[in-house]
C-alpha cells in the first residue's frame, strides 16, 4: 500500500528517543500517511511488540499493517473483512502480537489471527462502540450504544458479565492488576469498579461535562480522561486522585493515549492540532497539525511513534480513508 512521508512542523521539542535517534527533537520527526481503507478511519491500534498496527474503519474492513518502527523497510498489509457495519474501535491482545479484536455497529465481535485473516466471531446484542481487553488477556470487555457493557472469556468466547447502564458509558478500560475497571460516563463522572462489582462502583467527579476517553499510563501510575469540556484529567491510579490537567484543546476530547515510558501524553480533538504534552509537569512540547477531528491516537507500546486518524476527506469531499503515523525521521 501506498505511504508517503509528509513533514510536520509543530512547536517544542523534548527528546524523542525509542524509534528515534537519541536527542532527535520531535519538532524534527514527520508523519507518514497510509492509505488503503475505501473510507475514514475510526481506531488505530498496535500490538504488544509494536511491529504491527491495526487499523478499523466505517468501511466495515479492519486492516493489519506490517511496520518498521525505524521506517525503513516497505509497510505490508493484509485486509480483515467478515463485518457487515463500521468496525468502530479495536484492540490486540496484550500478550500475543497476532491476535487483534475488533468491535462493530453489526452487533458482533471478531477476534482475528492477524496472519491468516481467519476469525472468530461473537455475537452481541447491540451495535458495539467499545472494546478493551484485560492485561492478561483472559477477559475482553465491550460496550455498545445502549449503554450494555459485556465482559467475555476470552478461552471459553462465552459471556461472563453483562450490565446495563441506565446513562451514557463511553470508554472502558482496566489497571495493569485487573482489579479495577474505569468506565467513562456522560455524567462527568468515571466509575471504577472492583472486580466487575458493578453495582458498587466508585465514583469519581472528574469534569463538568461528559468523559468521552480514558488511557492507562503503562507504568501503572496514572490513567487519563478526556471530556466534552476540552479538559485531559490525569489521576493517581493507586489514590484515585487528580493530580493535574492538560488544557490546550478547545473541543470535546475525544482520544487520548500515553507512549511507552509514560512521560508524554498525545491528545486530540476537533482542533487543528494534536497536543502532546509532559506528562509530569502538563507543559506541551509539541503541536501535530491535522486538517480534520481526531478519531484515534494511539502511542507504539516501544517506540516514540503515534498513529492518529481523524475524518479526513479529499478534495472532492469524500473520507480519505487514511492514517498517519508520527515520529519518523526524515531520511529514513
Amino acid at each position: 500500500m501506498e505511504n508517503r512521508e509528509e513533514e510536520r512542523k509543530g512547536s517544542g521539542g523534548a527528546a524523542a528517543g525509542g524509534g528515534s535517534a537519541p536527542g532527535a527533537n520531535l519538532r524534527d520527526l514527520v508523519s507518514r500517511e497510509y492509505y488503503g481503507h475505501k473510507k475514514k478511519v475510526h481506531s488505530v491500534a498496535w500490538n504488544c511488540l509494536g511491529t504491527k498496527l491495526a487499523s478499523g474503519s466505517i468501511d466495515h474492513t479492519a486492516r493489519v499493517w506490517s511496520i518498521d518502527p525505524h521506517g525503513h523497510s516497505k509497510v505490508k498489509d493484509i485486509e480483515l473483512k467478515g463485518h457487515t457495519d463500521s468496525v468502530d474501535q479495536l484492540c490486540w491482545d496484550p500478550n500475543h502480537p497476532d491476535t487483534v479484536a475488533t468491535a462493530a455497529a453489526d452487533k458482533s465481535i471478531r477476534l482475528w489471527d492477524a496472519r491468516s485473516g481467519k476469525c472468530q466471531v461473537v455475537e452481541l446484542s447491540g451495535e458495539n462502540i467499545n472494546i478493551t481487553y484485560k492485561h492478561d488477556g483472559t477477559q475482553i470487555a465491550v460496550g455498545n450504544k445502549e449503554d450494555e457493557l459485556t465482559i467475555l472469556d476470552v478461552r471459553t468466547l462465552k459471556v461472563a458479565k453483562k450490565y446495563k447502564s441506565t446513562y451514557e458509558v463511553n470508554e472502558i478500560a482496566w489497571n495493569k492488576a485487573g482489579d479495577l475497571f474505569f468506565i467513562t460516563t456522560g455524567l462527568g463522572h468515571v466509575e471504577v469498579v472492583k472486580d466487575l462489582e458493578f453495582l458498587k462502583p466508585c465514583k469519581l467527579n472528574a469534569h463538568t461535562a461528559g468523559c468521552y476517553c480514558i488511557a492507562m499510563d503503562p507504568v501503572d501510575r496514572y490513567f487519563a480522561v478526556g471530556s466534552a469540556d476540552s479538559l485531559v484529567s490525569l489521576w493517581n491510579v493507586k489514590e484515585l486522585l487528580c493530580v493535574r490537567t492538560f488544557t490546550k484543546l478547545e473541543w470535546p476530547v475525544r482520544t487520548v493515549s500515553f507512549n511507552h515510558t509514560g512521560e508524554f501524553i498525545a491528545y486530540a480533538s476537533e482542533d487543528p492540532f494534536i497536543d502532546i504534552a509532559n506528562v509530569e509537569t502538563g507543559r506541551s512540547i509539541h503541536q501535530i497539525p491535522c486538517k480534520a477531528a481526531m478519531n484515534s491516537v494511539e502511542w507504539n507500546p516501544k517506540y516514540n511513534l503515534l498513529a492518529y486518524a481523524g475524518e479526513d476527506k479529499n478534495k472532492y469531499m469524500a473520507d480519505e480513508g487514511v492514517f498517519r503515523i508520527f515520529g519518523f525521521e526524515t531520511h529514513n
